[in-house]
């Protein structure tokens, strides 16, 4: 009893230090463990609201609440130092926000909107909370404006659209970031702009800084904003960082502008919930995971949306699989919430396909109505190619023993799934995507040994660029008869001219 005493006595001391001129809440930390904590005496705060841990009248911490209580609310440290058990904590009743605007591209930030690029302060335009409920399905319409990659298997086969959802999923080091960096990269060569927010979550630095010089080298931070919460930072920023890097791009989308969030990756944000989740003492679910993991990521991804006579904003989460394995918990709940996955194979990665994506594996639920009627014309049948090939793959090593056709068959299909291979940085436009395939789909290039089909593309799409009919592809999207009958004498001519300079070169 005596200690009750004491501790009320000190805690009237400290309140009388603070010279309180109106009346607020206040609390007192009872416990601090890590990144936790559990605070009594402000029983009215409420779920999101920031509190503030206050010392000699001044601000020296700020607190997340996460967890009410009956007697008491749990919450994470979400900045400050030196924070511990008797502290004052002061009611703000303001949920926490982030700021937000234009002058954040090409700056690298951390999840609370401050810049860690060296590079001064940011200007803010208007602040937006992190936690936003979704647009109402009254206020969206159908996602039917592509959104181009520049990654020829995806554009062509798992279209992505403005206001989509799109997974990104594979085991580790099969090419899941230089997917979405290379899409980041490829919206310098379009015409309609696409604000892009990649958002780092448990990476390392090194990589990290990696991109970003990337990014600079392509001249692509200029519409591009890095939002970090490394390894070496706390689960609470790990936390925090894909709902900032959801309501900087909804900045862009409510402006009637286009934007892509990237989360890398969701599958840490998860461990990164959980921990918190367990020292907050929730009930631990299937492999420890509390009980609203799914509810975590489905009321972030959901803010995704083409808004009518607005902007979009499109969301690609990347999911980081085990051993190949697409159905354990996190990746099966993602690829629920999303409009399809890009699923990345292991085994195609080390036989040197890049980018290794699984064609039967992978879709896009929005389909063909996020692609160009050209793409859509050209592309129609090429998905089907590509599944008799893989039939009939099986008997590749009895090439010898099969009849003409089913040789052709075969020989085609390792053309197409050479065209598709692309390296880094090596994107490609739509109209030039759209020749390509063309070309290849009707056989042209099946007759050239697999070894030189890089340089037949190489050459041809510097052919390409010269002819008028593409600048009639770009500005129409679509491919007539006319146009079509162009691209067959080109075809046809670029051939002959191909073989004679061969012939020449021997």
């Amino acid at each position: 009893m005596e200690e009750l005493i004491n501790f009320i006595e000190n805690l009237k001391t400290k309140i009388q230090k603070e010279k309180i001129s109106e009346l607020k809440e206040f609390g007192y930390l009872r416990k601090v463990q890590d990144l936790v904590v559990f605070i009594e005496g402000v029983s009215d705060a409420f779920l999101g609201e920031v509190l503030n841990v206050v010392q000699d009248g001044k601000v020296k911490g700020r607190i997340l609440t996460l967890a009410l209580y009956p007697d008491y609310v749990g919450g994470i440290i979400i900045d400050g130092k030196e924070i511990k058990e008797g502290d004052l904590v002061e009611r703000t009743g303001e949920i926490i926000s982030i700021p937000v605007g234009k002058n954040f591209l090409g700056r690298v930030i951390n999840p609370l909107g401050e810049p860690i690029d060296g590079l001064g302060e940011i200007k803010e335009e208007t602040r937006y909370p992190l936690e936003r409920p979704a647009p109402s399905v009254l206020s969206r319409e159908p996602v039917k404006e592509p959104l181009h990659t520049g990654i020829k298997i995806i554009d062509s086969m798992i279209p992505i659209g403005r206001g989509q959802r799109e997974l990104i999923l594979g085991d580790r080091h099969t090419g899941k970031t230089t997917l979405v960096l290379d899409t980041i990269l490829h919206q310098r060569f379009e015409e309609k702009p696409l604000y892009c927010i990649y958002v780092a979550i448990g990476q390392k630095m090194s990589k990290v800084k990696r991109l970003v010089k990337i990014l600079k080298d392509y001249g692509a931070m200029s519409y591009t904003t890095v939002i970090v919460a490394s390894s070496s930072d706390s689960a609470s920023l790990q936390y925090l960082a894909p709902f900032a890097g959801c309501s900087l791009g909804e900045y862009f989308r409510d402006n009637g502008m286009d934007s892509l969030v990237i989360y890398d990756d969701l599958t840490k944000h998860a461990w990164a919930w959980r921990e918190i989740s367990l020292l907050l003492k929730k009930p631990a679910g299937r492999e420890a995971y509390p009980g609203d993991i799914f509810y975590l990521h489905s009321r972030l991804l959901e803010r995704a949306a083409k808004l009518k006579d607005g902007g979009s904003l499109t969301a690609i989460p990347i999911i980081e699989t085990q051993l190949g394995d697409i159905t354990s918990y996190i990746p099966t709940n993602v690829i629920s919430i999303t409009d399809g996955q890009i699923y990345l194979e292991t085994e195609l990665f080390f036989q040197g396909f890049r980018p290794a994506v699984s064609i039967g594996l992978s879709v896009s639920r929005v389909g063909s109505s996020a692609q160009t009627k050209a793409i859509k014309k050209v592309t129609g049948m090429l998905r089907l190619d590509l599944a008799r090939f893989r039939e009939l793959q099986a008997f590749l090593q009895f090439a010898s023993d099969l009849d003409e056709a089913t040789q052709k068959k075969l020989r085609h299909g390792q053309v197409l799934m050479k065209i598709l291979e692309q390296k880094n940085q090596e994107t490609i436009t739509f109209d030039q995507l759209t020749c390509l395939l063309w070309a290849a789909i009707n056989g042209y290039f099946d007759k050239f040994d697999l070894k030189e089909i890089k340089d037949l593309e190489k050459e041809f799409l510097d052919e390409l660029q010269k002819e008028e009919f593409v600048k009639e592809i770009r500005l129409k999207k679509d491919i007539t008869p006319e146009i079509e009958q162009k691209l067959k004498e080109f075809v046809i001519k670029f051939i002959d001219s191909y073989e004679r300079s061969k012939v020449y070169k021997k």
